[in-house]
């Protein structure tokens, strides 16, 4: 019974992170829309300049130390060893401080060298505003590690959630005051990423008076362990997951400044490369949309596989997987076929304000339209390789795809007649070389062997089907109706080709089978969704 309530207690919980961290993810995917249309092209090259060098000092600071703490917090909690808990947070909370201080400090006095390295001078004030978050993001990965090893997940999914909507609504009301009154899109950007450290201030705030008013002061005879042991655990834990953890982050700070360094190289291009950057990010905030969707279905659906594993059913983890991926593949197959089709008018009707960006990301999008459906499914099978107890082979292959597209970008945007135009062949190899290794270790260590031909054929069908039709309906409707009504004419046209595109996949999906009713039986309201397109 007790191990029942375990249960219960531990899938509730990672029911409520998993909640939480969709919703951020959402959330973060959708304020890049309005935020484009107040910064345009350029400031967004300034916000992520800033935002590549948080995310780096970000990952090292907390990408492994947190499961540490968490780890070992869970261990002596189990144990009822209270003086042990006590004395692995206060240790570890100092660690963070330090780290903390110290990566606030570098971007903060070294804003100016930083921007430079980066090849984005005018990077230097949103590095600088971002810089107090460094340290806030320690010592809230510290708090959520404390709480989590005690199995209460809510106070880490609530100031997740906190953060992300002081970073919408405050950044954003920031960005655009400042557009308003003249300041340069440098400010501009400053004010989006003030959003981001005012929302750490106030995460970290919440979570501090969460301890200090469930703080427990029960008396306990166990003998905690010293603080040079007690640090020794968690640097042993914690460092090698933050080595592997680093990988893509560095990554994607070598490749944005390379990117920008290599457009600076073109003489006639020099002035024009934050701007040129930002709209090839235009088409980035876009394909990051549906797997912000792929993801919570991806977390619903791998713990039953891991359970199925442990209780070595593999014929029943098998099923789990291949249902994954028809689900993955129904999702992600026919959106990034759409953003391909129509990525273009899209990004217009997204980018009302921005229109000259909007018309130049377009072209991006049939590139990374499909480079979209590699990023949804190396999710999935990033999953389910660490569900196997593979963890190392995702962290190998993301560095492989890193590589392949950093020396792309230096050969094809260093080269005039492309420049820009080469980012998104680059993204679309890099992920391509990531899913096909993932694939090729997911079929070699599957004890229930997935047969991709019959997985991936019917939907790859019936999106190749569905675009043709969106692209039909869209221009069927811009070109004879709504064409003399300007923006309006293209979004009237783009909201009949998307809908048009959704009911005819949906017809397809039950003509080809694509779906099974077992397939959604692990998804919320999974029973009714089934019901709702017939599906057996």
């Amino acid at each position: 019974m007790a191990n029942n309530e375990q249960k219960r207690s531990f899938l509730g919980g990672a029911a409520v992170l998993a909640f939480a961290v969709a919703l951020v993810k959402i959330i973060g995917a959708v304020y890049k829309i309005p935020f484009g249309n107040i910064v345009g092209s350029r400031g967004q090259t300034y916000f992520n300049v800033a935002y590549n060098i948080y995310n780096l000092l970000l990952t090292i600071s907390t990408a492994g130390l947190p499961l540490a703490i968490s780890k070992l917090t869970s261990q002596a909690h189990a144990l009822g060893h209270e003086n042990q808990k006590r004395r692995i947070f206060s240790t570890a909370i100092w660690l963070f401080l330090a780290l903390g201080a110290v990566g606030s400090a570098l971007m903060f006095f070294g804003a100016a060298p930083l921007a430079a390295f980066m090849n984005e001078p005018m990077g230097y004030w949103p590095i600088r505003v971002l810089s107090p978050a460094v340290l806030c993001v320690c010592l809230l990965a510290c708090m959520r590690g404390y709480t989590q090893g005690q199995g209460n997940m809510r106070p880490t999914a609530l100031s997740q959630i906190l953060e992300a909507l002081c970073k919408l609504f405050l950044g954003l009301s920031l960005a655009w005051y400042f557009v308003r009154i003249g300041a340069g899109l440098d400010i501009a950007a400053a004010g989006a990423i003030a959003g981001v450290t005012v929302g750490t201030i106030l995460s970290m705030c919440y979570l501090t008076q969460y301890l200090l008013r469930h703080r427990d002061r029960s008396a306990s005879d166990d003998i905690a362990d010293s603080r040079g042991a007690i640090m020794r655990q968690i640097l042993a834990i914690g460092v090698p997951i933050t080595l592997s953890n680093s990988a893509m982050s560095i990554i994607t700070l070598i490749d944005t400044k390379n990117v920008l360094g290599r457009l600076r190289s073109i003489p006639e291009l020099a002035d024009s490369a934050a701007t040129l950057f930002g709209q090839y990010t235009f088409g980035m905030n876009l394909i990051n949309l549906p797997p912000s969707f792929v993801y919570p279905v991806t977390m619903s659906l791998i713990p039953f596989a891991a359970a199925a594993l442990a209780r070595q059913d593999r014929k029943e983890a098998g099923r789990i997987v291949s249902s994954a991926f028809r689900i993955i593949s129904a999702l992600a197959i026919p959106a990034g076929v759409g953003l391909s089709v129509i990525g273009g008018p899209a990004l217009m009707m997204l980018y009302p304000r921005q229109q000259s960006d909007a018309i130049a990301a377009g072209v991006h999008m049939r590139f990374l339209g499909i480079a979209c459906v590699f990023i949804c499914i190396m999710t999935l099978t990033n999953a389910v390789l660490q569900t196997y107890g593979k963890e190392r082979i995702p962290i190998c292959t993301v560095i492989l795809g890193g590589i392949t597209k950093i020396v792309l970008n230096y050969i094809l945007v260093g080269n005039p007649s492309i420049n820009i135009n080469g980012a998104p062949v680059s993204t679309l190899a890099c992920y391509a070389l990531i899913v096909a290794l993932n694939l090729y270790f997911v079929w070699k260590y599957s004890p229930e062997k997935p047969q991709y031909l019959k997985l991936f054929l019917p939907p790859v069908i019936a999106s190749g089907i569905m675009g043709a039709c969106v692209v039909f309906i869209h221009g069927l409707a811009y070109r004879f109706f709504f064409h003399a009504s300007g923006y309006a004419g293209n979004a009237i046209s783009v909201l009949l080709g998307i809908g048009g595109g959704v009911v005819i996949y949906a017809i397809l999906v039950i003509v080809f089978g694509i779906l099974r009713a077992e397939d959604l039986r692990s998804l919320p309201k999974g029973d009714k969704i089934a019901r709702l397109l017939h599906l057996k």
